[in-house]
C-alpha cells in the first residue's frame, strides 16, 4: 500500500528516543525527508541517521521550553528543505518515582507541565504559521495511556498527555482546517493522537525486569504483551499519511492492545470481609 511519503518533510520531536527513532526509521524506509530534534543526547541521532542514510536528515538541537529554541527549530528545518509536511510532537519526560499529588512538587509539576503540553503547543504554535504559508500539513501528538485512564503517582504526566490527547487534539483539528483547508486536490489538514501504553523502550525496559510489575498491567489488555517499538511507529506514520489517513482527523488511536485500565488494588490489599 503506497504511503505516499516519498519526500515528504518529516519533523520528529525527541527522535533520540525509543518511539522516536523507531517512527524516524519507518519514515525513513518511506523515503520521507527528516528533520531529527533532540535535546541532549546528539550521539544517538548520529547513530541513527548512520542507519538510514543516504536519506536526506538535518539534525537540530533544542530545548522545546524556550520559545526562541523552537522558532530557531523550525525556521532552520524551512530553510534546509523549504517546508515542513508534518510534525510528530513526540518528546516529553516521565518521572519515573511514583509520588502521590499530596507529595508532590510545585517545580516537579511545572517541570512536567513545561516539558509534555508547553512544549508541544510552541512547536505546533510555530508549524501552523508555516502551514499558513504553504497551505498543507499535518500534526501526530503523542500522548499516553496515562492520558486516557489516569496513573496513580504521576498526576502530573496524566494531566498533560489527558490534554494532548483530548482538549488539544480536538482543538486543533478545528483550526487546522481553516490554515491548511481542503482542495479539489488536497484532503485538508489534519490533527491526530497516538496514545501508546507500555512499550519496550530504554526509558522503560528497567521497569518491565519487574515481573510482578508486567503480569499487573498486561492482565488489563486484551492482547497480553507489551508493545515493541515498531508496533507505536507504525501508527504515527499511517496518521502522518494523506493516502492512508486522508479522512481521519481529530482521533486518538490507543496503541496498548485493547488496555481497558489499571488495576488499583492487589489481591491481598482488598478486606474481602468490608466488601
Amino acid at each position: 500500500m503506497n504511503s505516499d511519503l516519498q519526500d515528504r518533510v518529516i519533523l520528529i520531536t525527541g527522535a533520540s528516543g525509543g518511539i522516536g527513532s523507531a517512527a524516524a526509521r519507518q519514515f525513513a524506509a518511506e523515503g520521507a525527508r527528516l528533520i531529527l530534534h533532540y535535546h541532549r543526547r546528539k550521539s544517538a541521532i548520529t547513530k541513527l541517521q548512520r542507519r538510514f542514510a543516504p536519506v536526506k536528515s538535518l539534525a537540530l538541537q533544542a530545548d522545546l521550553t524556550s520559545e526562541a529554541q523552537v522558532r530557531r527549530l523550525f525556521a532552520e528545518a524551512v530553510r534546509k528543505f523549504g517546508r515542513v509536511d508534518t510534525l510528530v510532537a513526540n518528546a516529553g519526560i516521565w518521572i519515573e518515582q511514583d509520588i502521590p499529588l499530596h507529595a508532590m512538587s510545585l517545580a516537579q509539576w511545572r517541570r512536567t507541565l513545561d516539558a509534555d503540553l508547553t512544549s508541544v503547543f510552541l512547536c505546533c504554535r510555530e508549524f501552523f504559521r508555516i502551514m499558513r504559508k504553504q497551505k498543507r500539513g499535518n500534526v501526530v501528538l503523542i500522548s499516553s495511556t496515562a492520558g486516557i485512564f489516569g496513573e496513580a503517582g504521576h498526576a502530573d504526566y496524566a494531566a498533560a498527555k489527558s490534554a494532548l490527547a483530548y482538549g488539544l487534539t480536538r482543538t486543533l483539528k478545528n483550526e487546522i482546517g481553516r490554515v491548511a483547508p481542503h482542495t479539489a486536490d488536497y484532503c485538508g489538514g489534519r490533527v491526530n493522537c497516538v496514545c501508546p501504553g507500555w512499550t519496550i523502550t530504554p526509558m522503560t525496559e528497567k521497569h518491565l525486569q519487574n515481573v510482578a510489575l508486567v503480569r499487573r498491567v498486561t492482565a488489563t489488555m486484551a492482547l497480553p504483551q507489551i508493545a515493541r517499538v515498531d508496533d507505536v511507529a507504525n501508527a504515527i506514520v499511517f496518521l502522518a499519511s494523506d493516502a492512508l489517513a486522508r479522512h481521519l482527523t481529530g482521533q486518538t488511536l490507543v496503541v496498548a492492545g485493547g488496555m481497558e485500565g489499571r488495576s488499583l488494588w492487589n489481591p491481598g490489599e482488598v478486606d474481602v470481609s468490608a466488601v
